[in-house]
């Protein structure tokens, strides 16, 4: 099954996708869990200091006294408007948990635990801390316990900008508050008549730890990266080449197919012409014989200047010449002579305008006349007007002579222009569906044989409005 290159192209950038969509996974991957497991036995180390430090307290040293105070002091009151006025419980409870939670704000004391600890441990980086009360809940002569304060509600009397969702913040400037950086989260109840339970979270962070663990993971990212970098490298150089390749494989095809219908068609008129000649009833009469003779000698030639012209084709990149000093309009009269006897038939309309005053140029005869045939038999095949006007001219230019070779034709675009002295190119849609004989070759040849002789040449053209082909010819005393 062949597929076509936009199927090809799909299928690559797709498989580029998902091997880059799973590289970059394993990434993240890696990076969740250096994270998850970043400081994980200072972490450790940390909830142990903080839970000696608290042992017989809570939040931090002073915490529990600063709770009991307020909890104690209005704990009848309490139990008095919850069992007769629930509407005064409510605003009682939250007036209390305001009081409570300023209090231990303004004594909490876990930045000089954190400062001792780093100390201690000789850490420089700088942490970051969010201590948060979680749950507060009191219990009367028996349970269950009543709610003062849970992370879950919202309440209307307590400052706004303290309540999160993980609950009141008593300390601490951390902003994002996760598992990765949770020290402690700590729960104490009693069992005594007359309590409160109350719940607390510890979370420490150094503030620079996205950054350190981007430079752990530096060299995976550098390699991942590159290896990405290689693989798209090596899929457009790849793909590059096989466009080349499947581009020379389609040429060779077209090359061989259009070298075997060019030779048939000079053998097959010769071969009809052979057999003419062994009729014995034709060639009774002499006038039969001599047309004959010509269809062959023509074909002949045809089939000499094909074969050579695919031998010099594949041969040296530039042909040999033999260089002589011409008139290139006397040259030119001679090639336009033979090239109007050739074309009677064809409605062409070949004119020739002198208008170089020195026309002297060194040259080989047999390049420069295969040159001007060429770029004549393509004004002639690209062209489906009723009357085909051709133009060729000269003329003096900066010290050079300019062969301007002009048609009526059907013109190229700018794209066409590009390709049109590539090898085996051949402008198939020029001609909106009329067959166009030839290799493909005519105007490789042009080029190569212009090279040769160290001259210009350039191509002016539009859609519908013809083409021109101008040769910059270096003169006689300008060459080197």
């Amino acid at each position: 099954m062949k597929f076509s290159t936009r199927t090809y192209i799909i299928i690559s950038v797709v498989s580029f996708i998902i091997l880059a969509t799973v590289q970059l996974f394993l990434v993240y991957n890696t990076y969740q869990l250096k994270n998850e497991r970043y400081y994980f036995a200072e972490k450790g180390a940390l909830k142990e200091r903080y839970h000696t430090s608290i042992i017989s307290d809570k939040l931090f040293p002073g915490g529990q006294k600063i709770i009991d105070t307020f909890i104690y002091k209005n704990l009848q009151q309490l139990e008095w408007t919850y069992k007769n006025k629930k509407n005064e419980f409510e605003i009682l409870k939250q007036k209390i948990v305001d009081s409570i939670v300023h209090d231990l704000r303004a004594k909490q004391s876990v930045n000089h635990f954190l400062q001792q600890y780093k100390r201690e441990k000789k850490i420089t980086d700088s942490l970051e801390y969010a201590l948060l009360l979680t749950t507060l809940d009191i219990v009367f002569e028996k349970k269950p316990f009543v709610s003062l304060f849970s992370k879950n509600e919202k309440y209307m009397l307590l400052d706004k900008a303290l309540q999160e969702k993980e609950g009141i913040r008593i300390g601490g400037t951390l902003k994002k508050v996760n598992k990765q950086n949770e020290v402690s989260a700590i729960t104490v109840s009693s069992e005594l008549r007359y309590s409160y339970r109350c719940g607390w979270a510890l979370h420490v962070e150094p503030m620079d730890r996205h950054t350190t663990i981007m430079g752990q993971m530096a060299l995976i990212l550098i390699l991942s990266l590159l290896s990405i970098i290689i693989i798209i490298t090596l899929f457009f150089v790849t793909f590059r080449n096989w466009l080349r390749q499947r581009k020379l494989s389609d040429l060779k095809s077209d090359f061989i197919n259009n070298v075997t219908h060019e030779l048939h068609t000079p053998l097959a008129a010769i071969t009809v012409a052979n057999k003419s000649l062994q009729n014995e009833k034709i060639i009774e009469k002499k006038e039969n014989i001599r047309p004959l003779t010509d269809i062959i000698q023509r074909q002949s030639e045809r089939l000499t200047m094909l074969i050579g012209q695919v031998l010099d084709i594949t041969g040296a990149d530039k042909p040999d010449l033999n260089k002589k000093e011409y008139s290139l309009h006397k040259l030119l009269d001679e090639i336009l002579l033979d090239y109007r006897l050739k074309a009677l038939g064809n409605n062409l309309n070949l004119m020739f305008d002198k208008g170089a005053e020195n026309d002297t140029v060194l040259l080989d005869k047999f390049h420069f006349i295969s040159i001007v045939l060429n770029l004549l038999d393509n004004a002639v095949k690209y062209n489906i007007n009723n009357v085909k006007n051709v133009v060729v001219s000269t003329m003096n230019n900066n010290g050079s002579l300019q062969l301007i070779i002009s048609d009526n034709g059907t013109g190229m675009k700018a794209e066409t222009i590009h390709k049109v002295f590539d090898k085996f190119y051949r402008n198939t849609n020029a001609m909106n569906g009329h067959q166009v004989k030839g290799l493909g070759l005519g105007l490789y040849y042009v080029k190569k044989s212009i090279r040769a002789h160290q001259w210009q040449i350039n191509v002016k053209s539009k859609p519908g409005e013809g083409s021109s082909f101008i040769i910059d010819i270096l003169l006689q005393n300008d060459e080197t």
